[in-house]
C-alpha cells in the first residue's frame, strides 16, 4: 500500500503567502484543508485562526495583487443595486456586486485570486469582472444583509395579489407581446421560480422538491443521488408557485385532492432545450410538487461515458446488434435504466432500422424512434401497444418495463419471432431477474430462448477530481469489502473525498455506473430449463468470468474513481 501523502491543493493567494513569509507551507495545507472540510473560503478560515486579521490579509492582497481596496463601512448597502448577483451566488462565493459600469461589473471580493468565482460570476452576468478588495469580515456582514435584503422582497410576494393562473392563461392565448405577456415577466414569483430552475439545470441536478410543512416551505435538489436543502420562500406563497408550475406543466389546476403528472420544457437557447416531467401530490400542508430534468443530451453521451468496463461494453454491444433477441435492463429506481436503454437505442437509430418504444411516459424525446406513451385509462397498456407495434414491421422494440405476465409473455414472444427487445424489471441483480419472470409465470423455455443478456446497475457518486486525495485503508478492510489477496499488491491506491468550491463540500462531482453485465449462454439456459434457483444462476455466471455489482465497483476504486465508501453503499444487497 502506498503511503498517504498531502495533496492539498494551495489556493492563489496561499501560496504568495508563503512565498512572502506570512505564513509557513504547512501551516497554509492545514488552513487550506480545514477550509475545504468547512465548506468556506482560505481567507475565511486564514482569519478564524487569528494568524493575520481582516485587514491585514486585504491590504497585503491589493498590495501584492494589484487590485483596488475598499474600506466598506463607507458603502450604503441601500444604495447597491439588488439585482447585480443573484443571492445564492453571493452566499456561496462570498462575493459583492457593487456597481456596474457599461459591460463591466465591480464585485467586491476578499480573495480576488479565486479564478472559479471569477469565471462563475463571468457565466451567470455575462460581463467583465473587475475585483475590489474588501475585509473579509465586513463582506461577509454585508452579504448576509443582502441576502436579508432578497428574501423581504420575496416576503412582499405575501401581499402583492398577482393572479398567476389568469396571466398565463392569457399568455396560453398568446396575446400581443405588450400585454399580459408583460405582465408575467415582471411577476416576482415567475421570475423566482425560473431562477429554482436555471440553478437547478445549471447544478446538473436531477429532481427539484417543492414541499410545504406546516410552519415552512422548503426547496431541495438531488444532486447526484442526495437530496440538499436550497431555499426556504415564504410560506405563504407555495401556492402561487404551485399553480404556476400547474399551469405551464398542463396541469389541472383547479384540483388539488389526487395525484396529477405533466410535462414542461424550458428554452435555454436555440440549440438547447430542457424537458421536465412534473408530479403534484396532496399532502396534509399543500401540494409536494416533484420536477424530474430530463435533458436529452443524456441520451447522447455514448457508451463509453457511462462506465462499462472494456468487456461488459464489448458483450452489451454484441448483444443489441444482434437481429433478434431480448435484453434487460435491471436495477432500483434511480439507478440509469433509462439512459442505458436510451444510449443503446441511440447507437440503433439509423434511417434503416423501424424502432418504436411503449413508456410509462417517455422522458427523452428521440428524434427517428416511434415513442409511444402508455395510458393505462384510455386501455393503452404496455401489452396493448406491444400489440400495435408487432402490426407495424418493427425491427428495435423497447418496453419501458415488464410488470406482468401479459406484458412478459408477449415482449418474449416478440423476441423468438425476429424483433430485438429491450426492457427493464426492478431488480437487485442479474441472476435474479431470470428467477423473476419464472415467478412471474413465464415459462423457463420461452426465458432461455429468448433472453440474451441482463445487464443489472448502480449510479455511484463519482470522486471530485479537484480535492480527491489517497487514504490508507487498513488491509483486513479491503479483504472484507471483497478484493482478493492478489488485488493488495501495492500497484494502486484507494482515493477519499475531502470536500472543495468545485464539488459544494461534498467531495463528489458527477457519477458513474456500476455494471453486471450477464450474457445467458448455453450452460446458463440448461439451469433455468430445470428451474434453477438465483444462486445457481450466480454460480455459473461466477465461473463464466461475469464480475457482480461489487466486484466492478471494487474495480472503479482501484481507478480512483470513486470511494470504497460510496461502493459499498450502493452494492450492499
Amino acid at each position: 500500500m502506498v503511503a498517504a501523502t498531502s495533496t492539498t491543493s494551495l489556493s492563489a493567494l496561499a501560496r504568495t503567502l508563503v512565498q512572502h513569509g506570512k505564513l509557513l507551507e504547512q501551516e497554509a495545507e492545514a488552513i487550506q484543508s480545514q477550509a475545504n472540510v468547512s465548506g468556506v473560503g482560505f481567507v475565511s478560515q486564514l482569519i478564524l485562526t487569528r494568524k493575520m486579521n481582516a485587514l491585514d490579509v486585504a491590504e497585503f492582497t491589493s498590495q501584492t495583487f494589484g487590485f483596488p481596496l475598499v474600506d466598506l463601512n463607507a458603502v450604503d448597502i441601500e444604495h447597491i443595486p439588488h439585482d447585480l448577483l443573484p443571492g445564492k451566488l453571493m452566499q456561496e462565493r462570498r462575493v459583492l456586486g457593487l456597481f456596474k459600469r457599461g459591460t463591466r461589473l465591480f464585485v467586491a471580493m476578499s480573495d480576488p485570486t479565486n479564478a472559479q468565482a471569477l469565471d462563475e460570476i463571468k457565466f451567470q452576468t455575462s460581463m467583465v469582472v473587475d475585483p475590489i478588495v474588501v475585509e473579509d469580515d465586513k463582506l461577509g456582514k454585508l452579504v448576509e444583509k443582502a441576502g436579508e435584503s432578497a428574501t423581504d422582497k420575496l416576503d412582499e410576494l405575501v401581499g402583492e395579489d398577482v393572479d398567476m393562473d389568469l396571466l398565463e392563461s392569457e399568455a396560453e392565448q398568446k396575446q400581443d407581446e405588450g400585454g399580459a405577456a408583460a405582465d408575467i415577466d415582471d411577476a416576482p414569483v415567475v421570475k423566482y421560480l425560473q431562477k429554482v430552475l436555471l440553478d437547478a439545470i445549471n447544478s446538473n441536478v436531477s429532481d427539484i422538491h417543492f414541499e410545504p410543512f406546516e410552519k415552512f416551505y422548503r426547496i431541495r435538489y438531488r444532486m447526484d443521488g442526495v437530496l440538499y436543502e436550497v431555499a426556504k420562500p415564504p410560506l405563504a406563497i407555495k401556492d402561487k408557485i404551485a399553480s404556476r408550475i400547474k399551469v405551464i406543466s398542463k396541469m389541472d389546476i383547479a384540483e388539488k385532492r389526487i395525484p396529477q403528472d405533466g410535462r414542461m420544457k424550458l428554452v435555454i437557447s436555440k440549440s438547447r432545450a430542457i424537458d421536465f416531467r412534473v408530479s403534484s401530490l396532496p399532502t396534509l400542508w399543500g401540494e409536494k410538487i416533484v420536477m424530474r430534468i430530463l435533458d436529452p443530451t443524456s441520451a447522447q453521451l455514448g457508451i463509453e461515458a457511462l462506465g462499462y468496463e472494456p468487456a461488459q461494453k464489448e458483450a452489451l454491444m454484441h448483444a443489441v446488434q444482434r437481429p433478434y433477441g431480448m435484453v434487460l435492463v435491471t436495477g432500483p429506481t434511480g439507478s440509469g435504466k433509462t439512459v442505458s436503454l436510451y444510449t443503446c437505442l441511440n447507437i440503433l437509430n439509423v434511417p434503416g432500422t423501424n424502432i418504436s418504444t411503449a413508456e410509462d411516459p417517455a422522458e427523452i424525446n428521440l428524434p427517428g424512434v416511434n415513442q409511444v406513451n402508455v395510458n393505462e385509462k384510455a386501455g393503452l397498456t404496455f401489452a396493448a401497444a406491444l400489440r400495435a407495434f408487432l402490426r407495424q414491421d418493427p425491427d428495435v422494440i423497447m418496453v419501458g418495463e415488464i410488470r406482468d405476465l401479459e406484458t412478459a409473455d408477449i415482449s418474449i414472444k416478440a423476441a423468438q419471432t425476429g424483433h430485438m427487445v429491450l426492457s427493464t424489471l426492478h431488480t437487485n441483480d442479474a441472476p435474479t431477474t431470470l428467477t423473476r419472470l419464472m415467478n412471474m409465470g413465464v415459462a423457463p423455455f420461452n426465458i432461455a430462448s429468448s433472453v440474451i443478456l441482463i445487464t443489472a446497475q448502480r449510479l455511484a457518486r463519482r470522486l471530485c477530481g479537484s480535492c480527491k486525495k489517497p487514504i490508507d485503508i487498513p488491509r483486513e478492510a479491503l479483504l472484507r469489502a471483497g478484493f482478493a489477496e492478489d488485488d493488495l499488491d501495492g500497484s494502486w491506491q484507494p482515493y477519499g473525498h475531502i470536500g472543495c468550491e468545485v464539488c459544494k463540500g461534498t467531495g463528489y462531482k458527477g457519477r458513474l455506473g456500476i455494471y453486471q453485465v450477464m450474457p445467458i449462454t448455453d450452460a446458463i439456459s440448461r439451469i433455468i430449463m430445470k428451474n434453477g434457483t438465483a444462486v445457481d444462476i450466480a454460480d455459473q455466471a461466477k465461473l463464466e468470468g461475469v464480475k457482480d455489482l461489487r466486484q466492478s465497483g471494487l474495480l472503479k476504486v482501484k481507478a480512483g474513481l470513486t470511494s470504497l465508501e460510496e461502493v459499498e453503499a450502493v452494492t450492499n444487497e
